[in-house]
């Protein structure tokens, strides 16, 4: 396959795939006399991995962690299984931060009064001058 079909196949772009052979998580394809690159099923199996694991918000070098235990037959599933817990802790953290940020927000705007006045709690807020925000609800 050249780089376009195995980029279809494995539901990425071509220039995603040359980004990931520059640099290093996928082995350089074999190139044709012209210089094309040429893949093959486990190219193509190996880009729809790095995909995957990317969609799951594993970062390139988690990415490349599990590219390298997918590859050892030999590894010990304790291994995977520590990657990908330390990634949900992580992504555990990111939506209690999310979260919060949501009900940060939720106040403020409860206590906007949303009318032609110019006072703004959550201007005020992002201007770091909560001590002038009106913290009487709206109504």
């Amino acid at each position: 396959m050249n780089i376009g079909q195995a980029a279809a196949a494995a539901g990425l772009s071509a220039k995603m795939v040359r980004y990931y052979e520059s640099i290093g998580l996928v082995a350089p394809a074999v190139r044709t006399e012209a210089g094309y690159r040429v893949y093959g099923t486990e190219g193509v199996h190996t880009l729809r991995f790095i995909k995957r694991a990317r969609s799951l918000g594993f970062s390139m070098d988690k990415t490349s962690e599990l590219l390298q235990l997918w590859r050892d037959k030999s590894r010990a599933s304790a291994d995977v299984k520590a990657v990908a817990l330390e990634h949900v802790a992580e992504l555990e953290r990111k939506i209690a931060e999310l979260r919060s940020m949501a009900d940060t927000l939720r106040h403020l705007a409860g206590h906007c009064h949303g009318d032609a006045r110019p006072v703004c709690p959550i201007l005020e807020e992002l201007s770091d001058t909560p001590d002038r925000v009106d913290r009487t609800p709206p109504g």
